[in-house]
């Protein structure tokens, strides 16, 4: 089956697009910021140096672990739901659950090799601009230069192969309980949320409540020191409800379906979409939630840490513009990360609709409507993906306001909460119907042929 899983990964490149990007943005955050940690080492940092690479290394990293695990988890559970009715074949001929799982398994691993390999240079790059950044705001010594050793690749290559192959583990056990003769059953029973999923989010959501806690309390009066713990706690309650997004899509629609129903066929045919493709559909709105949580919440962060930063009487200016700048670039390569990923799936899901759009085509649709359709989707994933986004990354924003500034109102205002909206529905509208232009390209009798 190793060999069947690498003729697959060479036949179906575009396929796996999605999973191998992921993989190489992924390793690519790990190991800039485990450099980090190579340069404490490899430099000989002590004290107050050794103490800001070694921290930004464990909680930056660690936001971006946690991030990665996520992205290439998804991306790589919807690539093997979009395969159900190959797996569903393979297992009609005899194949046994075993040996679709080595199959899933060395697709995985090819593609977290691959990725981890094509982000050296890149992770490189990232971290010597981090060493370089810290220069400038005096907090590591010019004499401490950028090393990546070691630890950096190795828990590039480690964890993108772990977060790869855990992934196909699960997405082969969830193909494992579905019937050869019913390859399409993710439709049916999109109702029902496992509960090991609902138990992961009810975890995550209460680390996040006691990241809050913790900076309104014990971080108040550790001043910058509080901004990771607080933004723990918007990524956090983030990945909880990306976790619960199925459940949060059914709801929606159940709210929009009057609505909906105004735009005619186009607003019959999503509605009729929503509820069959819930947990593809949710699939694409958990980056959004991510996306909207991560970007609202972290520059609320900085807009407040700002704030306290010009009241402050023991920094000096030019370190205190230099230590925004480098926070500012934390935040962008994480928010990027989750822009690109947001993208990434997007494509992913709406190009393997081609079939799908075919078959609407040729039962009386038009291609219009078709069209109307995708948009209308990807509006309600925007407007339920960006409030639930928004509405959870208060859990960081407003405890760290009262540590830092002494008020629950955060500064920035909602001109943050409006340009991120704005960003992540012209990403998924834009996406969207892009993606469904290109499928509805070719000819309906085309589309639908195997």
């Amino acid at each position: 089956m190793l060999g069947l899983a690498l003729r697959s990964l060479r036949r179906r490149v575009s396929a796996f697009t999605a999973s191998l990007l992921a993989a190489f943005l992924g390793a690519t955050i790990i190991m800039a910021f485990g450099s980090l940690l190579d340069t404490s080492v490899s430099g000989g940092a002590t004290g107050a140096a050794a103490e800001t690479l070694t921290t930004m290394a464990a909680v930056v990293g660690g936001w971006g672990l946690v991030l990665v695990v996520f992205a290439v988890t998804s991306t790589l559970t919807l690539s093997a739901r979009q395969r159900a009715g190959e797996l569903a074949l393979l297992r009609s001929v005899g194949a046994t659950p075993g040996q679709i799982r080595r199959m899933l398994v060395g697709e995985a691993a090819g593609l977290a090799v691959a990725g981890a390999l094509a982000a050296v240079l890149p992770a490189w790059l990232a971290g010597r601009g981090i060493v370089g950044l810290l220069h400038d705001a005096d907090m590591v010594p010019r004499s401490i230069g950028h090393t990546f050793g070691a630890f950096a690749a190795g828990t590039g290559f480690g964890i993108t192969l772990v977060a790869a192959v855990v992934a196909a583990l699960l997405a082969a056990r969830r193909t494992g309980r579905e019937r050869p003769a019913d390859p399409y059953a993710d439709a049916a029973d999109a109702a029902r949320l496992p509960w090991p999923r609902i138990a992961a989010a009810v975890l995550l959501l209460g680390a996040a409540v006691n990241c809050a806690v913790l900076t309104m309390t014990v971080m108040r009066d550790e001043g910058t020191m509080a901004m990771p713990i607080a933004a723990q706690a918007a990524i956090l309650g983030s990945l909880s409800l990306a976790l619960l997004s199925p459940a949060l899509l059914r709801g929606a629609t159940r709210l929009l379906e009057r609505p909906l129903g105004a735009f005619g066929v186009a607003g019959e045919l999503a509605v009729v979409s929503l509820r069959r493709r819930t947990r593809r559909l949710a699939a694409v709105m958990a980056p959004i939630i991510l996306f909207t949580g991560v970007g609202v919440g972290t520059v609320h962060l900085q807009r407040t840490e700002n704030a306290a930063l010009a009241t402050a009487t023991d920094l000096p200016e030019a370190d205190a513009r230099t230590l925004e700048t480098l926070n500012y670039v934390v935040i962008g390569m994480i928010v990027l990360f989750m822009a690109i990923m947001l993208v990434n799936t997007l494509l992913a899901a709406t190009a393997h609709r081609r079939r799908e759009f075919g078959q609407q085509r040729l039962a009386g649709a038009t291609p219009g409507q078709v069209l109307g359709t995708v948009a209308l989707e990807a509006a309600v994933l925007a407007a339920v993906g960006v409030v639930c986004g928004a509405a959870v990354s208060l859990l960081g924003i407003v405890p760290f306001a009262v540590a830092r500034i002494g008020s629950p109102v955060p500064e920035g205002g909602p001109a943050a909460v409006v340009v991120v909206a704005v960003l992540a529905a012209a990403l998924t509208l834009g996406t969207a119907y892009g993606a469904a232009r290109r499928a509805l390209a070719s000819p309906a009798v085309d589309a639908v042929t195997p």
